[in-house]
């Protein structure tokens, strides 16, 4: 083979490295996207999921609090019907 040939190889074979290297960055960053992409998405549902539980713990919490001072004012009605009943024994 005559030097010439030898540059034409070492070129063909130095252009299908480059090409190479591309192609893999591509594929690389293009994998890298998705990946953020799919973590944003999972951040966004876990903030929702987040969100609801405060909400249902909340509400759970405001219930309570109601059937608390139900609670209380039934306490009194049966401390008053107690002491009726005493009486009138």
């Amino acid at each position: 083979m005559k030097w010439h040939q030898w540059q034409e190889v070492a070129g063909l074979v130095g252009i299908f490295v480059f090409l190479t290297v591309v192609i893999t960055v591509v594929v690389w960053q293009f994998g890298a996207t998705i990946r953020a992409r799919g973590a944003l998405t999972r951040e966004q549902e876990y903030r929702r999921l987040a969100e609801k539980a405060v909400r249902a713990q909340e509400e759970t919490e405001r219930k309570l609090t109601e059937l608390d001072g139900r609670l209380a004012d039934l306490r009194k009605s049966v401390g008053s019907v107690e002491r009726i009943l005493k009486e009138v024994d």
